[in-house]
């Protein structure tokens, strides 16, 4: 019945991008990020579910002429060049051949992100967007904080099999960057029932993160949670609310969980946190021999043996800095952090505008979440191998294409959404069509 489920799925949005290309890439975001087939059992496990989705873009994007130039600001285009330094870094690589495969599963990824700037560019589909990357995987946050407290948090959270997300940190990781943009619909909702239901979902995907018993997702999530701490009005009631789900949350983890977290302060005594540390100065230090880094693969015990301070311990770099350093280079690292930064730096614009109508609101709250969910993958993603995962480029796209949409002043000429879409929260208008 799954199997059914999610092939008539792709075979309708694969129909329906033929003639509305964004709507394909939809289906493509929803079978990247919550790998729904890897829940199947049958003939849609094994199918090429999201190569469908993508020729079916393809051909709608050569047949509309609705569609623009990617580069719509420093972050696409620092993105771009990303794109390429890291397909010179494989091409100069150590094993060319060996890291095809992930050139490729990257490349694909990337490729894709930037067919998204071409055919994205109003409310709804910016919106439609944020509901399908954040709605994916809160199901799946949603269904491991139930499996959490049913299991009285004995067992960890997983992601979907054969995906960037099957480690029970990478998929916290990715929950802890789902909250914010949970937290930003929820904003946009004026129904009581909908955003008590945004609140039971972020809940649950915070249980889940933790639950995963990953270090990294806890400050993750306290990084954020400082953030919206620091930039709330009302800090003293925010600070109440934290305190008051906080304290029974981690008195509810069991005697495994706190001891496993508090290696936090005692890393030193904690053999994969010092293996994570041999890591970093390998990583460095091939990055200091090798110009270009080593392609995508500079796990190996060769490279350890010529670069580590123990040459025993060969473990990945669970780091998003130290894998790009190690992989393409201190021109790639350099590339990397400068899409982050310029996105933060646009967000920032988007949160500070002035003289914001009722109609343009939602896009400072947008900056603000995008900034949020982004403090949560550079803290997060210090401890973890998640450099080439979806999400934090698709808020890098929602980020670049609101600012796109305000300065264009798309307000003023967008249509109202067809009678379909006045049901979703979110993208309801009301009257005339400069609601858009």
């Amino acid at each position: 019945m799954r199997d059914i489920v999610v092939i008539a799925i792709v075979i309708a949005g694969c129909i329906a991008a033929l003639r509305r290309p964004w709507i394909g890439i939809m289906l493509w975001t929803w079978l990247s990020i919550m790998n729904p087939h890897r829940y199947t059992y049958g003939m849609a496990l094994h199918a090429p579910l999201a190569a469908m989705a993508a020729v079916c873009v393809m051909v709608g994007l050569l047949a509309t002429r609705d569609r623009e130039s990617p580069f719509k600001g420093n972050p696409t285009v620092l993105f771009v060049l990303f794109m390429c330094w890291i397909t010179l870094s494989w091409l100069l690589g150590l094993d060319f051949s060996g890291d095809y495969d992930q050139w490729k599963k990257v490349m694909k990824i990337d490729g894709m992100l930037l067919v998204a700037l071409m055919l994205l560019h109003s409310k709804q589909h910016i919106f439609s967007l944020i509901w399908v990357s954040a709605g994916s995987l809160a199901l799946l946050g949603i269904k491991g904080g139930i499996f959490t407290i049913q299991t009285g948090a004995a067992h960890r959270v997983w992601g979907p099999p054969g995906s960037f997300i099957e480690d029970n940190n990478e998929f916290a990781l990715a929950l802890v960057m789902t909250i914010p943009l949970l937290r930003f619909l929820q904003l946009q909702i004026q129904h009581r029932v909908g955003r008590h239901a945004l609140t039971a979902a972020m809940l649950l995907c915070t249980v889940s993160a933790l639950g995963s018993h990953s270090r990294g997702a806890l400050l993750g999530i306290g990084a954020m949670a400082m953030t919206l701490w620091w930039r709330g009005k009302d800090k003293l009631r925010i600070g109440i609310f934290f305190i008051i789900f906080a304290v029974p949350l981690v008195a509810f983890m069991p005697a495994e969980w706190t001891a496993r977290m508090s290696t936090i302060e005692t890393y030193k005594e904690d053999g994969s946190a010092m293996g994570r540390i041999n890591s970093w100065w390998a990583a460095w230090n091939i990055a200091k021999h090798y110009f270009s880094g080593v392609g995508f693969n500079q796990v190996t015990p060769e490279l350890f043996a010529r670069f580590a301070p123990d040459p025993s311990s060969v473990l990945a770099a669970h780091s998003i800095y130290f894998q790009v350093l190690g992989n393409h280079g201190f021109i790639g690292l350099f590339l990397f952090l400068g899409i982050w930064i310029s996105t933060w730096r646009m967000a920032s614009w988007l949160r500070t505008q002035k003289d914001l109508s009722p109609k343009t609101k939602w896009t400072a709250d947008l900056g603000a979440m995008c900034q949020v969910s982004l403090v949560g993958y550079a803290v997060g993603g210090a401890f973890l191998s998640l450099a080439y995962f979806d999400l934090p480029y698709i808020v890098m796209a929602m980020t670049v294409l609101t600012c796109q949409w305000v300065k264009n002043k798309a307000w003023l000429t967008e249509p109202t959404f067809a009678p379909g879409w006045r049901t979703v929260p979110g993208l309801a208008s009301s009257t005339g069509p400069s609601q858009a």
